[in-house]
Order: C-alpha cells, then structure tokens, then sequence
C-alpha cells in the first residue's frame, strides 16, 4: 500500500514537473529580452531610475496588449555605474548570457559611444536615451546607434538664442566637467553665445567622474570673484545637484544668472526648490509639456507613471519609454526582430509618395510633438524647450512638490541641428567616411 501511494505521489511529482518545464520553455520561447543599461548608482543614478521605471511602465503596458509580435517584453538590467568599461563589460553580459534583442539606456556621452561601439560589433541595436555630446551622433556614429534625445548642439543654440536676445554682450564663465560632453557642451554654447575668448569667458574644469566638493567650492570662488553675468555650469546628475548648492549658499544669484545647459526635473527635485530658484536651462521634455501644449498621449503617460510610482516622470523617463514604444513600432512594421531590418525601417520616410532632396528618417508622434529619426545621423531631431525655475512656493504648491519649470521658450529642432553637409564636413574633418557603414547585405 504505501508502495503504490509512493508511486502515486511520485508520478504527479513528475506530471507537475513536466508542466513546470514546459511553463518554463513556453515563456523562453514566447518572450523577447530588452537589455537596460543604465546607472543604478553613481552620479546619475536618479536619472537612471527613472529609465528604470519607465521601461518597466512601457514593458508592462506593451504585455498588457499582446506584447511585440506575440512576444512578452522581459527586461534585463545591468547597472553601468556611469563608468564605460562596467557598461560594455554589462552590454556583453546582456548579449552572450541574456541573448537581449535591443539594448538601451545610460546617462553618459561616453558610455553611450562605448556601448554603441560593443553593440556594433555584435549586431544588436542600441539606443541612447540621456546622451547629449554631439559627437554621439556624428565621429562615433554607426547604424546601430539611435539616440532619443537631443544633443548639446541643439541644447546650445536653443539656450543661446534665448541669452543673446535677453543679456546681448554678456560676461560668461564656465564650471564644466572634463570628459566628452562637458568639452563638446561648453564648445556649443561658446560658438553659439560669442564667448569663445576664454580670457575674456574663463573656464575651469572640474574632474569627471569623482570631483570633489573642495573642486567645485574653488571653482565658484573664482566665479564670485569675477561675477560674471552669466555662470555656466556644464554638469550634470549629482555633480550639478552639489555644485548649485554650493553656489546658492556662496550668494552667486546676486551678481549672476546660473545657466544649466541640460537639465532634467531628478536634478532639479535632488537639489532642492531653494537651490534652483531662477536656473535657467533646455530640456526635451518634462511632465508639464504635454499639458501646456496638449499633447494627449503625453498627458496619459504622466498619468500612469505618478499612478505607478507616486511622482512625475523625468526627460529620461519619457525618452525610455518612447524608446520601447519606438523599437516595437519597428519591429511589428518589419515583422522580424532583425536588428538590420529594424535600422532600415527606421532609416525610412514614412512618406515615401514625396519626392525629397536629402534622407529623412521615420517621423514619430509619441509624447509631445513630431520627431524625427534622421536617417543618416540616427539623431532624433525635435523640439528644445528653455525653462527657467520657478519659485521655492510655486514648487512647494504642486502635490509631488515638483512644479520646477516654467517654458520660457521651444526651439525646433530642425534649426537648431547641423544639416546634413555640416554634418560630413565634421566627419570628413575627423578623417572618417562621409557616410554611416554598410548593414548586412548591403554594398
């Protein structure tokens, strides 16, 4: 008797064993992995939570509606530690043992390049999401890089025209982290503002990834000293946060107009409504966009991730999350998850009825108005708005206390680009091909 019950218990051991393995097969075979790359700590982690919660919002929500293909998105992760050795190390990870489709993510220029780079090599698609050196897309450009948001250029000229009309023939000075971005951002702003002559303009750099407190403390003495008109801070994430701090409590507001060249509603909130009381800088997008200009689906996002995750969303946020919505578009138009074939789909006009001199790229409405993937640069162009920060009781009046920006201006990003010869011009002066290299199959 208690043979057969050991049999018994045995054979549907067996029986719910096998149905376990082929649960466990159905959802290998019937999902998609998307690899996110992205800074969990270090100096961006706030941004980089963000993106974390938003692939997970859009991931869910794609499920929720049949998935891609039929397939369930399931999202990997890896944290970059904003450093690009961990990030390529992690971005091989992702590809050899999570056998990831897509890859995205990051808040660093030079893990940008870096990934792209190892992404390239193994045939995955890559896309950026806070990346903002121009050279992303132009020296480090390949096919298999997208970057979703804007660049510094674009940054530059929509900040610029702001200050030249409002400060003509302002004194400028610049506190700007020594790495790829910091060196391409200040450049922009520079040509762009007419402040080229550092004598006249100074700059001090600041180290990038571990500066100091003591560094910044140094830096924004000399800027006290000088008083310029307009005080530069080409930082970003917790190096910004720290350095604003420093400059409020040193009284630098009384003689000059901080200016933030990028910047994002998590350094905005992190620093602190006091702090940045007046700081002026360009965004793509913030939570208040798709109410000020009425942009429907913008609104439900926001929506649903202060329902999610009790707050509003940040730029990086929405870039994610259009990220994923953008590469499942491709892919169900394509019908395959061939990175190759999703490139050239995205390299594709939407209109191919007109007659164009130039390539244009996939035009797409998602959160705001209509952007552009450039099919030769793969930068999304679109538009810049310039914000200014409100008041510490106009922020502190919000329910998440995160009323930070009030949209002071937009640029389009069509003006505020380079344009296609510029843009090889750039290359040929960096003694690179004047064209993107072939994909698979083409000559």
């Amino acid at each position: 008797m208690k043979t057969k019950h050991w049999f018994l218990a045995f054979l549907l051991s067996q029986i719910m064993l096998s149905q376990s393995t082929q649960a466990e097969v159905y959802e290998k075979t019937n999902s998609v992995v998307i690899g996110l790359n992205y800074p969990q700590t270090g100096p961006y982690m706030g941004e980089g939570l963000d993106q974390w919660r938003a692939v997970h919002l859009a991931a869910d929500e794609i499920n929720n509606s049949g998935g891609i293909l039929g397939a369930r998105i399931r999202i990997a992760w890896r944290d970059t530690k904003s450093d690009p050795n961990v990030a390529v190390s992690n971005a091989i990870d992702l590809i050899e043992k999570e056998h990831v489709k897509m890859l995205l993510g990051g808040a660093s220029s030079d893990v940008a390049a870096a990934v792209g780079a190892e992404a390239q090599k193994r045939g995955i698609l890559f896309f950026a999401t806070l990346a903002y050196s121009t050279d992303t897309t132009c020296e480090k450009a390949h096919r298999y890089m997208f970057r979703e948001c804007n660049n510094s250029l674009m940054s530059a000229k929509a900040l610029s025209y702001y200050l030249t009309e409002k400060t003509p023939g302002a004194t400028y000075m610049y506190i700007t982290a020594d790495y790829g971005w910091g060196h391409t951002t200040e450049a922009a702003i520079r040509t762009n503002t007419l402040s080229t002559n550092k004598t006249i303009h100074p700059v001090t750099l600041v180290s990038f990834p571990g500066v100091t407190d003591d560094e910044f403390r140094t830096a924004i003495e000399k800027a006290k000293i000088a008083k310029p008109k307009i005080l530069v801070l080409v930082l970003f994430g917790n190096h910004m946060v720290r350095a604003v701090r420093i400059a409020n409590e040193m009284g630098i507001k009384e003689h000059s107009q901080i200016v933030v060249p990028n910047i994002t509603s998590i350094m905005a909130e992190t620093a602190g409504p006091e702090a940045m009381e007046g700081v002026m800088g360009t965004i793509s997008w913030c939570w208040n966009v798709p109410y000020d200009y009425n942009y429907t689906r913008g609104k439900e996002f926001v929506e649903s991730f202060a329902q999610y995750y009790g707050k509003y969303p940040s730029s990086g946020a929405a870039s994610a999350y259009t990220i994923l919505y953008e590469y499942k578009s491709a892919v169900e138009r394509v019908g395959t998850f061939n990175s190759a074939s999703v490139i050239r789909n995205l390299e594709e006009s939407n209109y191919k009825f007109l007659v164009v001199e130039k390539p244009v790229g996939h035009e797409y409405n998602l959160l705001k108005d209509k952007q552009v993937w450039r099919a030769f640069d793969h930068q999304s162009l679109q538009t810049v708005y310039v914000v200014r920060c409100k008041n510490k009781n106009d922020v502190n009046k919000d329910k998440f206390k995160m009323d930070y920006f009030e949209i002071t201006g937009s640029f389009a990003g069509g003006n505020a680009e380079r344009d296609i010869n510029e843009w090889k011009t750039a290359r040929i002066n960096a003694n690179l091909p004047k064209n993107l290299e072939p994909l698979p199959g083409e000559k």
